[in-house]
């Protein structure tokens, strides 16, 4: 479909030109039905009529002169006398309308033998065929078709009246014609109306489009055009894309800038040591190694950070046995915590499987333990424990490090945001990378300081455990 407006002008004006077609057609049958039984009954009249004016006295020279009566010019009628004359003495024979080649009548004897003929009801020596019942019949004479109603009148004679099929067909095309040209004067009439109608029915399209060309790509304000119900729903399609482009680029501007604050911190730091280990100080090499480290860890951050911005999308959700996958998680740190002289516990408990994506829930207990392990002093410990309370599973990391001061507790989920301990190396993304992933995974991740000192990370499920 290349244009709306072309398909439902063409379509309307079909639809139209099909209904007036139909229209006319029924109008004809229609028609040609009631016709048929108007004229049935204007026959049976006649008939009777006429068969009241003749009887067995009837004398020759009464049927001569009704024959006289229904001769026509160029058409005379016929009677059957003694000597079987044909009338044709009439002084000046009239027709007062067209119309009345159309019809005629006869009359028979008791043997079916012809008394009088109409008009066109006899040709030479040949005659309109008697009746052999009375009523209705179609009877073709003389190359015409001719509605014909017959009836025993007095002395067992014959009547019959006959009307021409020409007549009620030429009847009925009249009335459809008359139908049908009036619709033709007004289908450019109909037709017009339609294309204004569409047009102007179109309009709220037209509108909505001409305001979202007309905008910059940085006009990201939702659309306010008034439109009609049957659009509603586009421009509120509309508005909540616009919407969600503008969280897009909000969070990448803001990511952009964040991501250069970040990386330009240790890029100068480095290039310093650097410069001070061409110039002889051997410390700086470590410095500078340290350096490269934490810039390894910005970047790794960031591109998990990016590619979960990506992909907005929720993940796809399996069966994942929670106790398996903190026993391996555990294994890739304890090399960290041996180095830091550490000590990292998980408690035993009764296994738990959850609802989730693996990978992003991997990642997710792998930042937040990692966490955990960096601000833990030498010495230290890191326990973690999980179980089910409520039909809802949860899982909790306890450490001895700092904790975060109440004052940072909120802020510090936010990107690029650190705690109050600055010696410690790190990108403020850990904690903002795990609490995207947990609104992902559909889990309320809560942070709380322990009185006796330390940081407890606590990871809910909002859906009970899997049996």
């Amino acid at each position: 479909m290349t244009s709306i407006r072309r398909y439902l002008n063409l379509t309307l004006a079909g639809v139209l030109l099909v209904v007036m077609a139909l229209a006319v057609t029924a109008a004809y049958y229609i028609t040609h039905h009631e016709m048929e039984e108007i004229f049935d009954a204007q026959l049976s009249l006649q008939a009777r009529v006429v068969s009241a004016l003749v009887d067995v006295d009837t004398t020759p020279a009464e049927y001569a002169a009704i024959a006289e009566r229904l001769s026509q010019p160029q058409h005379f009628a016929r009677w059957y006398g003694q000597t079987s004359t044909l009338v044709d003495k009439v002084g000046d024979p009239k027709r007062y309308i067209h119309e009345e080649s159309m019809l005629s009548l006869g009359f028979w004897d008791a043997q079916r033998q012809p008394v009088l003929m109409g008009p066109r009801w006899h040709r030479d020596a040949e005659a309109f065929p008697a009746p052999a019942e009375e009523g209705y019949r179609w009877q073709s004479f003389d190359g015409h078709r001719w509605r014909v109603f017959s009836m025993p009148i007095e002395g067992g004679r014959w009547l019959s009246v006959g009307l021409r099929e020409a007549f009620q067909d030429e009847l009925s095309d009249k009335v459809a014609l008359g139908n049908f040209i009036p619709l033709l004067f007004a289908l450019p009439i109909l037709l017009w109306l339609i294309a204004r109608l569409i047009r102007r029915g179109l309009r709220p399209i037209d509108q909505l489009s001409r305001q979202v060309q007309t905008r910059g790509e940085r006009d990201l304000r939702p659309i306010r055009v008034t439109l009609p119900r049957e659009l509603q729903a586009l421009r509120a399609a509309l508005n909540d894309f616009i919407g969600r482009l503008g969280q897009t680029l909000e969070r990448e501007r803001r990511f952009t800038v964040d991501a250069a604050h970040e990386l330009r911190t240790p890029l100068a730091a480095m290039k310093i040591h650097l410069d001070n280990a061409r110039y002889g100080e051997p410390s700086a090499l470590d410095k500078a190694y340290n350096g490269i480290e934490r810039l390894q860890r910005v970047v790794e951050q960031l591109l998990l950070l990016a590619r979960l911005d990506l992909h907005g999308e929720g993940p796809d959700f399996e069966s994942v046995e929670l106790s398996s996958l903190v026993l391996d998680l555990a294994a890739d740190l304890w090399p960290l915590a041996e180095a830091q002289r550490q000590n990292l516990n998980v408690k035993d408990g009764e296994p738990i499987t959850v609802r989730g994506n693996p990978t992003e829930l991997g990642i997710l207990i792998r930042n937040l333990l990692d966490n955990a392990l960096r601000y833990t002093p030498e010495g230290g410990a890191v326990t973690v424990s999980m179980g089910c309370g409520n039909a809802r599973p949860w899982l909790k990391i306890v450490d001895t490090g700092p904790g975060i001061p109440e004052a940072l507790l909120e802020a510090v989920t936010q990107r690029f945001q650190r705690a109050a301990d600055q010696r410690i190396s790190g990108s403020g993304l850990g904690l903002a990378i795990a609490v995207e992933l947990a609104e992902r995974q559909r889990v309320t991740l809560t942070l709380a300081n322990r009185p006796g000192g330390g940081l407890e990370v606590r990871l809910e499920w909002d859906q009970g455990a899997d049996p």
